[in-house]
């Protein structure tokens, strides 16, 4: 998948792209209501017998468009958003970054330089796609838009019982620590990838080494607990029992940001420096004070047949 970064105003010509059917959208997640409007275009593709790409916007448009937004935190970052769309077989992947200018577009523009100018024949988008100044452009328009040009389809709303899959829902879902519910709506297990980092080693003196990984900032966190967790390193995966928090066991004063530590089982690597990506399965508990040392080894203990019994059980 060749990824393909544009500014605006961008000079591309129509007859650098071999025609292709493109998927529009911000496809945060990645979820499974994004993979079937990705999936239609590349079977559309197929059809039509040409290349498929999909057009992102990085940063998320609250941030240009609402003075109150400073940062976002994605369900996907976009170098996660960008493999796992590599993993679905797509040609390009358009990563337009989106700027005041650029949200200025009239509808029209908008199609004339972003779809028709990039040799489009086809577009595929949610049925609450919208594009150009105010988001006026919607899928009920684009055919006045196209100008001709290509044809379009609408993919209706994908649901999960009576709930619209989107990455509104699953945003809420990974606050509220719902982990288990996630794969219905992700088609896999939410996670978050990060370095791993030194710590305070206090793990280690009480038969629990951890894995003290600093995740990137731009990925939603679980809130604080323990969790039962599967964690990617040097291309093997285990099994581990993750808290995420701050330790009042030992800590008078709360971190600024809370740690993420994992204890991996039957693992005894040095990783520091690695890069490891962890899995969110479940939440056991919520993260407490202890009574001591001995007290916090007892629920470990706890925590880890917790998670070895669920991990036996899926």
């Amino acid at each position: 998948m060749e990824v393909i970064h544009i500014h605006h105003p961008h000079e591309f010509k129509p007859e650098q792209f071999m025609p292709m059917t493109l998927a529009l959208g911000f496809f945060d997640g990645v979820h499974l209501g994004h993979q079937k409007v990705i999936g239609t275009a590349l079977e559309i593709a197929k059809e039509k017998n040409c290349k498929v790409g999909v057009m992102t916007f990085d940063p998320h448009p609250s941030v240009v468009l609402r003075r109150d937004v400073q940062h976002v935190e994605y369900i996907t970052p976009l170098k996660e958003k960008a493999r796992l769309i590599e993993q679905l077989h797509v040609d390009y992947l358009f990563v337009v970054h989106f700027t005041s200018e650029f949200a200025n577009l009239l509808p029209q523009e908008f199609v004339d330089q972003y779809v028709i100018g990039l040799n489009v024949i086809h577009v595929v988008a949610g049925f609450d796609y919208s594009y150009g100044r105010m988001g006026k452009g919607t899928m009920e328009t684009i055919q006045f838009h196209s100008r001709d040009k290509f044809d379009f389809t609408t993919v209706s709303k994908l649901t999960n019982g009576t709930e619209k899959i989107s990455s509104t829902l699953i945003r809420k879902l990974i606050r509220d620590g719902n982990m288990e519910r996630l794969p219905d709506l992700l088609g896999r297990f939410y996670s978050t990838s990060g370095i791993v980092i030194n710590g305070d080693k206090r793990g280690r003196t009480i038969g629990f080494p951890t894995a003290n990984t600093d995740v990137d900032d731009a990925f939603f966190i679980p809130p604080i607990g323990v969790y039962a967790v599967k964690i990617l390193v040097a291309g093997t995966w285990y099994e581990g029992v993750c808290n995420i928090g701050y330790k009042p066991t030992f800590n008078e004063t709360q971190a600024p940001k809370p740690s993420v530590e994992v204890h991996i089982f039957d693992f005894e690597q040095n990783i520091y420096g690695y890069e490891v990506v962890i899995e969110w399965h479940k939440r056991i508990r919520a993260e407490k004070k202890f009574n001591g040392i001995e007290e916090l080894v007892q629920q470990i203990e706890k925590d880890k047949l917790s998670t070895l019994d669920y991990f036996r059980h899926i």
